[in-house]
């Protein structure tokens, strides 16, 4: 038995990201929207979160951790 959907057959791991998260109840096109960068120098990779990002780890504004104090 194998892990791999039929379904997914012939598509790039973009396609079934953006399928994955856009097949819910009530999600949009923004729910699929990018969140990271992944970049590659002298074999490290780097991830980072996108300025952009609609949801980033760590508190959220407004909160004594996210202000500094």
């Amino acid at each position: 038995m194998t892990d791999t959907d039929p379904s997914d057959a012939g598509m790039s791991d973009a396609e079934k990201r953006h399928d994955q998260l856009t097949s819910a109840p009530d999600s949009t096109e923004a729910d699929a929207a990018p969140r990271i960068d992944v970049t590659e120098h002298d074999g490290v990779k780097r991830i980072d979160v996108r300025d952009d990002a609609a949801v980033r780890p760590g508190p959220g504004p407004g909160t004594p951790e996210a202000d500094g104090a």
